[in-house]
């Protein structure tokens, strides 16, 4: 190429950099906003497009930055951060207008998943269903469980399945969830116009929640009063979040109370708006639960008509297929529209939050305890525990048991307890071998422990802990080395990969339980590092699996 005198390229060789805008493109986009774009939106406008066209086609991508005005490199990082968006790009053929996604969770492995997905071979049109493995969905109870584009089906069967593909849209009464009217006539609503108006001081409800010994039921078991109290130690303004984005294989917890009461969630989390003045709340609610967007959306428009929230106040934020997003920083990032990339700490969020705003952040279902808590007494529900514990629990239990679902149950009962009071026993057949007690990062125990407590703090000598109480109970027929190699191929799939140890720490011990290697010197070590060097949580507790392997499952290593 020649170049002019000053050494630049010739005008009449010059071409505009990166993919050029396409108007029909940027006319689709522009009436998908519907009005002045804001960046926090971004991830809304991929659903929209992903929706709308089946697929992130380039072109679209291309006009989105354009109509943003942020760079394409930034677009396409975060629709490639997160699974649920498939990217097109230019000469590239669109996937199949269906994705029929089979959960592979440890839960739906017991259930027959792969002998599920074997069956489906071939048994659909790849021109029309494009049949994918997909993590944990929150059906571990109904398992095997699949999704027919954001329909559920559990537990899936190919019958079942084709059942769904013919009518793939979800009914709008599949969930039966106690609506505004009936929620409000039963005393709802009552106690957060008693906080609002003064009757009911704030400080009196943090003394409640902390005679309750109320903690956050989403995994870290951090005190809830404590928590508000930090936050409102902060100078407005100030926001709250609402995590409901529980990808934790084996959990399913805030799917079904959102399902059974949505207004005590949302009154809850108001209760919680007030004690901190947030001046906004946000809620997001994983994607695969899309029977529960239509629900959510429609029980907070009945808040705002009946003048009790403003317009706005509570957003509903739609997640995307990442687990990491689970990690409290990681979703402000993915609500403010970026990769759901976790956040060094200090500062931690209840300072520099969402936004840069100090942030309260709550699980679902410590917000659902709130109303109970105050009304009834924080000495009462606190006494409800067994061995020193405070309070009820909501057990996700699944696996080999005759029944299988959400369990509430005393804080600190055991597992036999719990099996045998709530389950109604071991699945005919099936002995008891072990048991995850926090999900997949919760680490795995083995029959002699189930006589322990079921409480923060119980199983860490163990070297596990409870997590979000999501109980996985497996058998003599089943090979724990199996087990643990699911949920590391779990870890290894979701690590972000921000961080090094996280990243190749859980592709190397999956690389060793494949080939069955037990170097017990180099799983200390990857330990060691992955503890020790990862950013969040993911990837300290990613070992957990394969160190509880060892230790406590020596005759399956054989």
């Amino acid at each position: 190429m020649t170049r002019g005198k000053n050494g630049t390229e010739p005008a009449r060789t010059r071409q505009p950099r990166g993919r050029t805008v396409d108007p029909t493109a940027l006319a689709e986009v522009h009436a998908l906003i519907g009005g002045e774009a804001r960046r926090d939106l971004l991830i809304e406008y991929l659903h929209g497009l992903q929706d709308r066209f089946g697929a992130l086609h380039a072109r679209h991508l291309t006009a989105l930055a354009e109509a943003m005005r942020l760079p394409q490199a930034e677009v396409f990082e975060v629709a490639s951060f997160y699974h649920h968006f498939d990217i097109v790009k230019e000469g590239e053929g669109a996937p199949a207008p269906l994705t029929l996604r089979v959960c592979d969770g440890v839960a739906c492995m017991l259930a027959g998943a792969e002998d599920l997905l074997a069956r489906l071979n071939g048994l659909f049109d790849p021109g029309r269903v494009r049949v994918v493995r997909a993590p944990c969905i929150g059906r571990c109870a109904e398992a095997p469980a699949a999704l027919v584009g954001r329909r559920a089906v559990a537990p899936a069967t190919p019958e079942l399945l084709a059942q769904a593909i013919a009518a793939p849209q979800v009914p709008a009464e599949a969930v039966g969830a106690t609506g505004f009217d009936a929620y409000r006539a039963g005393g709802g609503y009552r106690l957060l116009e008693a906080v609002r108006q003064g009757r009911l001081a704030v400080e009196r409800v943090i003394e409640e929640l902390a005679a309750a010994g109320l903690r956050g039921l989403g995994g870290a078991g951090f005190p809830a009063a404590r928590k508000w109290q930090i936050v409102r130690s902060f100078p407005s303004p100030r926001l709250m979040t609402i995590n409901a984005d529980e990808g934790e294989p084996g959990t399913f917890k805030d799917r079904v109370l959102l399902e059974r009461d949505p207004h005590r969630l949302l009154e809850g989390a108001l209760i919680a708006a007030a004690a901190v003045e947030a001046t906004g709340v946000y809620l997001y609610l994983r994607d695969e639960y899309a029977d529960l967007h239509a629900v959510m959306a429609r029980e907070i428009a009945a808040l705002e008509q009946a003048g009790l929230v403003g317009a706005g106040v509570i957003a509903l934020r739609r997640g995307a297929g990442a687990y990491v997003c689970g990690e409290e920083s990681a979703m402000l990032n993915s609500i403010e529209g970026r990769r759901g990339l976790p956040r060094h700490r200090p500062p931690y969020i209840a300072e520099t939050g969402l936004f840069g705003r100090p942030t309260l952040n709550h699980n679902v279902e410590t917000l659902f305890l709130i109303r109970d808590i105050v009304e009834k007494g924080g000495a009462r529900f606190a006494g409800q525990g067994l061995n020193g514990a405070t309070g009820l629990r909501s057990f996700s239990v699944s696996g080999r048991v005759n029944s299988p679902g959400l369990k509430s149950a005393p804080a600190g009962i055991t597992l036999n307890e719990l099996i045998a009071e709530h389950c109604g026993g071991m699945a005919p057949g099936h002995k008891l071998a072990g048991y995850l007690p926090g999900g997949a990062s919760g680490g795995m125990l083995p029959a002699r422990l189930a006589d322990l407590p079921l409480d923060f703090g119980r199983l860490e000598p163990q070297g596990c802990f409870i997590g979000s109480h999501a109980i996985v109970v497996f058998s003599q027929k089943d090979d724990p080395v199996a087990i643990a190699l699911n949920l590391m191929r779990f870890f290894a799939h979701e690590s972000c990969g921000q961080c090094t140890p996280c990243r190749v720490g859980t592709e190397k011990l999956v690389q060793m339980l494949e080939q069955r290697r037990f170097d017990a010197g180099l799983i200390a070590d990857l330990d060691h590092v992955m503890r020790q060097g990862s950013i969040c949580g993911l990837g300290q507790a990613a070992p957990n699996p394969v160190t509880c392997l060892i230790r406590y499952f020596p005759e399956a290593l054989a």
